[in-house]
């Protein structure tokens, strides 16, 4: 019978060293996660660092070995990742107070300068979701403060949000961080009386405008209505000119026509008024003809 078989106990406390051994030693990288390599409370190396373009099973992820009680991983998320900011607080330059959410999708591109920027500790993603969080919500302010509430309801709402996201990426590359996109989901006008407030400013600038273009629309009417007569005047003194008989004749029809009301614009109807002429009045010359 061999002689280590009779020391189990010993025999067990061995392989329990050589497993704690074994699991300080060796890691398995998974294809969705990042490595950084601390040592002595200083990170020394990364592990399956993002690369683009870079294609699934085809990355650094696997075994990884380190050196047993000296260094240890921290690990941190490969993928595409979010931040959500609700309600915040935004002031127009037309003085329209706005409740803003708004979201962004970033990804950790250095991970070695992210543990550096917010610390040797678990749970990275959400430190530093935490130190983006003021910095998107002061690039969103910022943007959103030098524009007018229209300018989110127009196509140049797109560029609005590119803008912040480059003001965010300026703040973001202090984290390696990249940001891949930014979004408002809506912007809405707080309940109450702000609202209220803002929708009666709303109403009377609309109603003052309307006012001015109906102004605007009756000027020039006028102006096309003066420009009509002083041309129909040129046209009726040319034909004057060119034939006197027939014009007078032309407007002697048209005055019977209003007076006998047969256009339909004589006030009293057809039939209810009479007039008493004598057979030379000169108002009736036309009827009589004229000597060929």
């Amino acid at each position: 019978m061999p002689a280590w078989t009779r020391h189990p106990v010993a025999l067990g406390i061995v392989a329990l060293l050589l497993v704690i051994v074994a699991a300080s030693t060796f890691a398995i990288v998974p294809e969705t996660k990042q490595a950084v390599i601390v040592r002595f409370e200083q990170p020394v190396g990364t592990v399956n660092r993002w690369k683009p373009g870079e294609q699934i099973g085809r990355s650094n992820a696997g075994l990884l070995a380190r050196i047993p009680f000296v260094d240890h991983i921290i690990w941190i998320d490969k993928r595409v990742l979010d931040i959500d900011l609700d309600n915040q607080p935004v002031l127009s330059t037309d003085q329209i107070r706005l409740e803003v959410d708004a979201f962004a999708r970033f990804r950790v591109v250095d991970p070695l300068r992210m543990v550096q920027a917010i610390g040797l500790t678990s749970g990275s993603e959400t430190r530093v979701r935490d130190a983006l969080a003021p910095l998107f919500s002061s690039a969103l302010r910022s943007e959103l403060g030098k524009r007018d509430y229209s300018a989110l309801l127009s196509p140049e709402r797109g560029q609005l949000m590119d803008n912040i996201q480059i003001g965010l990426q300026r703040l973001a590359n202090n984290y390696g961080i990249e940001i891949i996109d930014v979004r408002i989901k809506h912007a809405d006008l707080p309940e109450g009386s702000p609202l209220d407030s803002a929708l009666e400013r709303m109403r009377s600038a609309r109603a003052q405008q309307a006012l001015t273009i109906r102004s605007q629309g009756q000027r020039e009417a006028q102006i096309i209505r003066a420009d009509a007569d002083a041309q129909a005047a040129q046209i009726y003194a040319a034909a004057f000119n060119k034939d006197a008989d027939f014009y007078d004749f032309y407007r002697a029809m048209q005055s019977y026509r209003r007076t006998f009301g047969a256009d339909g614009s004589k006030t009293p109807p057809a039939g209810e008024t009479n007039l008493i002429l004598t057979p030379d009045n000169a108002y009736l010359k036309e009827f009589e003809g004229r000597a060929r």
